[in-house]
């Protein structure tokens, strides 16, 4: 299964972009699935299928399953259940419903989903989101006290051993068995992530932004799509120079090494299949080259230190900061932060250093002596 992630900036076309991406492969006689809310339902025949998500009705569907799974404990609280008509869904609906169509877009007989994201700082946030929720529920609820609730009914007539309801841990487990389907498709190495662009004063700060983000969380950037371009040779003296501006930006997003596939501007809204036939994208839906493993160097013989490379291409000094929290390092850059799990070997060690050269941040660990195994 290949699945394609498109994003980009508010208004650059990505939902366009998307839906010309899945009906040109869906027309290469490929099966594809096309992820959008916005997306045309029309477009659905020929080996293209369209998954509209819909989060009021998600949310509705989640929170009454809930209700009813909850309907014990709520019965003994005397709280009135609600009703499907009363129900308006809540901020963050459209986040998980999308997550979920995420999950649904790795199932299926389709052999390519094509999946509309939100703009780009959205976007990032959303697909760090399953990650996250699973740390604070493997903090909150840990899986060994999950484990006890066998022994509920015995540690109840103890005092003092405070134990959750069973319908908590068995949401919990629900919530994790569902937010790790997700996180498995995110990190696949199947999936990578399209950004669309209109060239402009943003653009290559928005580039940077992108591959920072989705460093950061170990997602492949496959290819950039500067979209609506204008006529290189009008005569129009006012088109002339905002083509050249226009140009002047694209060739920054070039030097930025980045793949970039050219979309013109059809002077006109998108409108049908036709005109989504001249928006495909020329780059092919393969499987991408997957982003490098943050490997680690043994130095000890050399320096006495571990060194764990951490790509993170873009990056500067000033927004980069990293603390060591027990089997964790808290990396925050810039706008983005990550708790990430320390390699095996490096719980047993102290960080005595870091160094940011050309994108990549070097982390040195020293051994320690009471954790560290000794050789005879």
């Amino acid at each position: 299964m290949r699945i394609i992630l498109v994003t980009g900036t508010g208004g650059a076309g990505r939902t366009t972009v998307a839906a010309a991406t899945a009906l040109a492969e869906a027309r290469a006689g490929r099966r594809v699935l096309l992820v959008s809310e916005d997306a045309d339902p029309l477009l659905s025949g020929g080996g293209l299928r369209v998954l509209r998500p819909e989060p009021a009705a998600d949310f509705r569907r989640e929170f009454l399953a809930l209700q009813a799974r909850s309907s014990a404990a709520l019965d003994l609280l005397g709280a009135a259940p609600f009703e499907d008509a009363e129900l308006t869904e809540l901020p963050g609906s459209r986040q998980f419903a999308l997550l979920r169509s995420l999950r649904d877009a790795a199932e299926g007989d389709h052999e390519l989903a094509v999946v509309d994201l939100p703009p780009l700082p959205e976007a990032l946030a959303v697909l760090a989101l399953p990650e996250q929720l699973r740390r604070y529920l493997r903090r909150l609820l840990p899986p060994e006290r999950q484990a006890a609730r066998a022994l509920r009914p015995l540690l109840a007539q103890l005092a003092g051993v405070p134990m959750p309801a069973q319908w908590l841990y068995e949401t919990t487990g629900r919530w994790e068995a569902e937010l790790a389907a997700v996180q498995a498709v995110v990190d696949a190495p199947t999936t990578s992530v399209r950004l669309v662009l209109e060239p402009g004063p943003a653009a290559v700060r928005a580039l940077r932004t992108a591959r920072l983000g989705l460093a950061l969380q170990g997602l492949v950037l496959d290819s950039v799509v500067a979209n609506r371009l204008l006529p290189a040779d009008s005569e129009d003296p006012w088109l002339a120079g905002l083509t050249v501006q226009q140009h002047r930006h694209l060739a920054e997003l070039r030097t930025a090494g980045d793949v970039v596939d050219e979309l013109p501007h059809l002077g006109r809204d998108p409108r049908g299949p036709e005109d989504l036939a001249l928006l495909a994208p020329a780059r092919p839906a393969a499987v991408p080259a997957p982003v490098p493993d943050w490997a680690v160097e043994d130095r000890r013989e050399e320096d006495g230190v571990l060194v764990w490379h951490i790509g993170l291409p873009g990056a500067v000094k000033e927004e980069l900061s990293l603390v060591r929290r027990g089997d964790e390092l808290l990396l925050t850059v810039g706008a983005f932060r990550r708790n990430v799990p320390l390699p095996a070997a490096l719980r047993r060690c102290t960080v005595t250093g870091a160094g940011l050269v050309d994108g990549d941040l070097r982390v040195r660990f020293t051994p320690d002596p009471g954790l560290w195994p000794r050789t005879p």
